[in-house]
């Protein structure tokens, strides 16, 4: 078994997600970060999806909300148009990006819960499922994140107006999204050991050019099977937002105008990439231009990008450090107990110092002990082995109580997220694992390059599959 299987709950709640909420240069690339961003609304409640008319008290009561869009079985109201809108313009003020009219910015916020709704909705029927453990758990970190507990986080938002359930609902959508693209996409991108060769070598030859930049987009999509005609008039208005472009318009502004990408509502921005890690089309062009530049017209199998350099910095600096990276691994094995509803944390402390004794004592060997009392289970049935652990593995905590022990030695009693736990020291090792680590961060570059081409051909495909009906003002 690898060491990740061994340690799987430990080494998974000891380091971030690595998937934030997967990025992607084009719509992936904003997609998820709701999970790893996510800061506290202020807006209006919004309406519950589906939730249609209210119906009149009497004939002559207003209707108070009506349908706007139908997408499959389901409905968005306007109601529910209107909030997103309003928290949209908010966060575009807060970014200082120049708002496009009124009915642009809509029309893009309501295509963008289109999308949404479909893959909750495909979700839903593959039994993508989020509990309220889960929900909770990642609420908390979210909570974590704003440095403030779950219940101060809940009366911020509800003395601003907008309702813990929804706030709950948005984030178990976001969930749902997120684990069906894993599964859809993710799984699906493969990386082989000649593709990481080839990778190494073609870097290497232009590692003294290596550089990141700070990107924006403009996407002009192209509808799955799109007729000759249609793709020529989408290229003429990817054409004609490039030629406003070279006359001095705004790019924030135009990519709020006109693009079709899920970012277009922030502007474009993108943020810092490594051109390497960006699809060759688009690292062709970017590596032509200067700060503050932007691409020609670039075609893609998903339609038409613009893009721009904001900024670039060197990273020969970053990789050189990266040169005889020497790991420190540490071998130990734990014994970890839970407080349950008829034993304290008080009890569970009192008796992991019962255990140490005994061990220490020698009347009891820590293997046996392990196997009849710990409740991690990836290790219990192996005396408490963890197998060899790198620096954040095992999380902070188990962290510093192993870098204090000498081999044989065993901890005090140690807190942390997954219950109370006594560690013993088996042994370390340093090894140089630079070539590893280089193979390592090659393969998730090919892979990222992979997935952003993916990600934005699969979520044009959720959306053309499904059935939208837009409903005219009655």
């Amino acid at each position: 078994m690898t060491r990740s299987t061994r340690f799987h709950v430990l080494k998974h709640a000891g380091k971030p997600a690595k998937r934030a909420l997967a990025t992607a240069l084009l719509c992936a690339l904003t997609t998820g970060q709701v999970l790893a961003q996510a800061k506290v609304p202020s807006t209006a409640p919004a309406t519950n999806p589906g939730s249609g008319f209210l119906p009149p008290a009497s004939a002559n009561a207003k209707v108070i909300d009506s349908i706007h869009v139908v997408v499959n079985d389901e409905v968005i109201t306007k109601n529910e148009v209107r909030n997103r809108v309003a928290q949209t313009v908010q966060n575009l003020k807060a970014r200082n990006t120049q708002l496009p009219d009124q009915a642009t910015l809509e029309r893009q916020v309501v295509e963008a819960m289109i999308v949404e709704r479909a893959q909750i909705q495909l979700a839903k029927e593959m039994g993508v499922r989020v509990d309220d453990r889960q929900l909770d758990s990642t609420i908390g970190r979210i909570a974590e994140n704003q440095k403030m507990s779950v219940q101060e986080m809940r009366n911020q938002m509800e003395k601003e107006g907008m309702a813990y359930s929804q706030f709950r609902d948005d984030i178990r959508n976001e969930i749902m999204m997120q684990r069906l693209r894993e599964h859809e996409v993710d799984s699906k991108i493969q990386v082989s050991e000649a593709e990481i060769d080839t990778y190494l070598t073609a870097s290497k030859a232009l590692a003294a050019d290596k550089v990141e930049m700070n990107l924006a987009q403009i996407l002009v999509a192209v509808p799955e099977n799109a007729s000759p005609e249609q793709i020529a008039a989408r290229r003429a208005r990817a054409e004609e937002v490039a030629r406003q472009l070279r006359t001095g318009a705004d790019f924030s502004k135009m990519a709020a105008t006109y693009s079709d990408s899920n970012d277009a509502l922030k502007g474009g921005e993108i943020g810092w990439r490594d051109p390497d890690r960006l699809p060759p089309v688009f690292a062709t062009e970017l590596r032509k231009l200067k700060p503050g530049q932007v691409t020609q017209v670039i075609k893609t199998n998903v339609g038409f990008h613009i893009l721009k350099m904001s900024e670039q910095r060197s990273l020969a600096d970053a990789a050189a450090a990266e040169k005889g990276a020497v790991v420190q691994q540490t071998r130990a094995s734990v014994i970890l107990m839970k407080p349950t509803p008829t034993m304290t944390a008080d009890d569970v402390k009192k008796k992991l110092r019962e255990l140490r004794q005994k061990i220490l004592d020698k009347s009891a060997t820590f293997e046996d002990l392990a196997r009849q009392n710990s409740q991690e289970t990836g290790s219990a049935a192996k005396g408490g082995d963890l197998g060899w652990l790198e620096p954040g593995d095992a999380g902070p905590e188990f962290d510093q109580a192993l870098a204090t022990l000498k081999p044989g030695e065993i901890s005090d009693v140690i807190e942390s997220p997954f219950g109370f736990s006594i560690l013993r020291l088996v042994e370390r090792k340093s090894e140089d694992q630079s070539a590893q680590k280089e193979r390592n961060l090659a393969r998730q570059v090919l892979r990222e390059r992979k997935l952003q081409e993916a990600m934005e051909d699969w979520m044009r495909q959720v959306r053309d599959r499904a059935y939208v009906e837009f409903r005219e003002e009655q």
